[in-house]
């Protein structure tokens, strides 16, 4: 392949592939994405698909998408695509509103038959001039016909050529952005190791598309995407799913304790299970059970063996472990559970991102039973709050619950693989030496922490027992006591608060020294942060907060909030970390933007509710 020389520097380009859910839209999305991340590129994607298992072929109900931004400063996927490829006629039709005005179309020509274009509804035998489209900003590749030529001498049967379309298409692409199709080449290697003639025909495929945009539009631009400066290391692209896996697994290094997952498949949260189930060499025990209540209970017995313990899962399965988690409250046992937030009530949005789920994760047991509740902010930073969750349950003996969400469980972001030494040991409170000595009891506890020790099964001297029955604070064993019962009660409360000494104060981004700040939690921290930078540049002053330690909360966030006039909390549901700060900051109005479309927030959309508030208040 020649150089192409027509070449233009860009800062940043979104980019929309969409077609049939058996086009392979977020293959070719996803291995885009890490192709770039290798290169230096920050990215941020949005895999959006159906949640019908297999809609009808060509129909538009069954359409699926994967939006990526590639380049400098990215932390969404862009609220817009300047890249439309579509596949056929029904991609087209529903991801048109995806694109800026004035971005490119990349289109199957082939697939405007007559069959297709009635399938996607349309009225006429024209559907560029049906959409209103500008010919000259739209490429009509004969993907098929091409595809077909290129493979014809390969042996494939005509099935196994056309799932190898949408390697034409990423070749195109590669071609229009200047990505090296060598990386692209590793990639399938890899992913067809066992399996080299289709390895060669993507290869050939890959060339092919490439050759296309070459040769056909010489005279048209290429886009070659900046860098930002990047602290040394090893990049890849990781979705919020795997970086999940990959922190518990760190965390299991650094405390010693063996890694045990006990988990019932959900979507969107099975990606972990899967990711553990393959790391065997590492020491992971990994068991997919029968239920969700069995998921739970399994970890929780892991835990009093001894284990790392976690529970995946999603949040109708939440409220099934919720009697588990109570129990593990009750016994104080380390345990991590990882909710993974979709569209409800029920069923409901299971492909679907919200951020539905925080009273749930907070209040949804019964009797009280505190615990601990984080949230991750990025695909990458579910990496940090996995490790941070397992640190928090080991080192202060108690459940935590891990929030993460659809968008960033199955978006990923540019990351730099860390050092061993990025991340500090996890000390686990063992029972040992002067503890047995002295006549340990199962309760016995740090009376400055009010953190119980941890008596690992086979440890000489410390036989016990522990369970869903309240125990006597001195003696440990059941006890009906009212005044006991109040004071344990108090005890396991104050020492989930006490975490509150364990983990960094609240930052604030932004213009700290405006009068409005902009407060989120977990995965909207993208979208956020980019509609602050937005309204500063408009000339609205605007700081923001963005949480990842909710219970407790960070104990400077109190003090931050009140030194802002305007308190504006965005979030996918209808207020529900708005009406929590509510709870502990009275007689201060917390202003609120809310979007419950199973769908992440656009930034025109933030910037536009935080104008509409501080409207309403002047």
């Amino acid at each position: 392949m020649s150089e192409q020389p027509n070449v233009k520097n860009i800062d940043k380009v979104v980019i929309r592939f969409s077609g049939d859910s058996g086009d392979g839209m977020q293959l070719v999305g996803n291995i885009f994405s890490d192709v770039s991340a290798g290169e230096g590129n920050m990215i941020s994607t949005f895999p959006d698909y159906p949640a019908e298992i297999r809609a009808p072929q060509g129909s538009l109900s069954g359409v699926s998408g994967f939006q990526v931004s590639v380049g400098r400063e990215v932390y969404t996927p862009g609220d817009s695509a300047d890249v439309l490829v579509a596949m056929n006629p029904a991609a087209l039709k529903t991801n048109l509103k995806f694109l800026k005005p004035g971005g490119i179309i990349i289109c199957d020509g082939d697939s405007f038959t007559e069959t297709n274009l009635k399938k996607a509804l349309y009225t006429t035998d024209d559907p560029i001039e049906e959409l209103g489209i500008d010919p000259d900003r739209i490429m009509l590749v004969p993907m098929t016909t091409l595809l077909k030529n290129t493979l014809a001498d390969s042996g494939l049967d005509n099935k196994s050529i056309m799932k190898c379309k949408n390697m034409l298409a990423l070749g195109l692409v590669c071609w229009l952005f200047d990505r090296p199709v060598e990386k692209v080449l590793e990639k399938l290697k890899t992913k067809f190791a066992k399996k080299p003639a289709i390895y060669e025909a993507n290869e050939r495929v890959i060339h092919a598309g490439w050759d296309y945009g070459h040769n056909t539009h010489a005279g048209m631009p290429t886009y070659r995407i900046e860098t930002d400066a990047a602290q040394p290391g090893i990049y890849t692209d990781v979705n919020g799913n795997t970086a999940t896996a990959w922190g518990l697994i760190m965390a299991s290094e650094k405390s010693g304790r063996p890694l045990f997952l006990g988990s019932y498949p959900i979507t969107p949260a099975t990606d972990i299970l899967h990711e553990l189930a393959k790391r065997k060499d590492l020491g992971v025990k990994a068991c997919q059970m029968e239920d969700e209540i069995a998921g739970v209970c399994s970890a929780i017995g892991a835990s009093y063996g001894g284990h790392l313990a976690v529970t995946t899962t999603s949040g109708p399965g939440l409220a099934l472990k919720s009697e588990g988690i109570g129990l593990a409250v009750m016994a104080e046992l380390p345990l991590v559970v990882v909710d993974v937030q979709r569209g409800g009530p029920s069923t409901g949005l299971p492909t679907k991102t919200e951020q539905t789920d925080l009273m749930q994760a907070l209040y949804g047991r019964n009797g009280e039973s505190p615990l601990c509740v984080l949230a991750a902010t990025s695909p990458t930073n579910c990496f940090d709050m996995a490790f941070e969750a397992a640190r928090i349950a080991i080192e202060h003996m108690t459940p935590v619950i891990l929030l993460t969400d659809a968008f960033i469980a199955n978006g990923s972001s540019a990351w730099r693989i860390p050092e061993e030494n990025d991340y500090p040991e996890i000390k686990p409170r063992y029972v040992a030496g002067d503890l047995l000595e002295q006549g340990w009891k199962p309760f016995d506890r740090d009376e400055e922490t009010k953190v119980r020790y941890w008596a690992i099964p086979g440890t000489e001297g410390a036989m016990h027992r522990v369970g869903g029955l309240e125990k006597d604070y001195k003696t440990s064993v059941i006890s009906t006591d009212g005044p006991n019962h109040e004071l344990m009660v108090k005890t396991r409360r104050e020492k989930v608060a006490k975490i509150a000494e364990d983990i960094p104060l609240l930052e604030v981004e932004g213009n700290i020294d405006a009068d409005t700040i902009l407060v989120g939690w977990g995965g909207t921290y993208g979208h956020l942060i980019s509609a602050c930078a937005e309204l500063n540049s408009e000339g609205i002053p605007t700081a923001l907060a963005q949480f990842r330690y909710i219970n407790p909360l960070p104990k400077n966030a109190l003090e931050v909030l009140k030194g802002y006039k305007n308190i504006i909390v965005a979030e996918l549901n209808t207020g529900m970390f708005a009406d929590y700060l509510q709870m502990h900051l009275p007689g201060k109005e917390i202003l609120r933007v809310n979007k419950i479309e199973g769908q992440p927030f656009l930034v025109h959309e933030i910037t536009e509710g935080v104008k509409r508030e501080l409207a309403l208040i002047k």
